[in-house]
């Protein structure tokens, strides 16, 4: 399946996201493999991020994260750099933007 998420960084804090995701730590990219994303993209536009992601089921892919060490840290940094957290409840489950248009 693939989700198309949009989340916005917080004022000033470009330059620190995108250091971070070029440390991201390799159980967190393993755990995200193990959950079933074959790919994740995010681009930036100012302070906007748009995540496109490929994976089995993104509901067992939060699942599979939520409660993991490396990932409940990766969160807490990425909560201090975003204006919202991400959210792993059932409802964010289906919190991906909606398709309006594919050719």
């Amino acid at each position: 399946m693939r989700v198309a998420l949009h989340t916005r960084l917080a004022a000033g804090r470009e330059s620190e996201y995108e250091q971070a995701h070029r440390e991201v730590p390799e159980p967190l990219i393993a755990a995200i493999k193990a959950g079933g994303a074959h790919e994740w993209n995010i681009w930036r536009s100012g302070r906007d991020l748009f995540h496109l992601i490929e994976c089995d089921d993104y509901a067992t892919l939060l699942a599979s994260l939520a409660d993991l060490p490396v990932n409940i840290e990766w969160q807490a940094r990425m909560g201090e750099l975003t204006e919202v957290a991400h959210d792993y409840s059932t409802e964010g489950a289906d919190a991906g933007l909606p398709l309006i248009w594919s050719l």
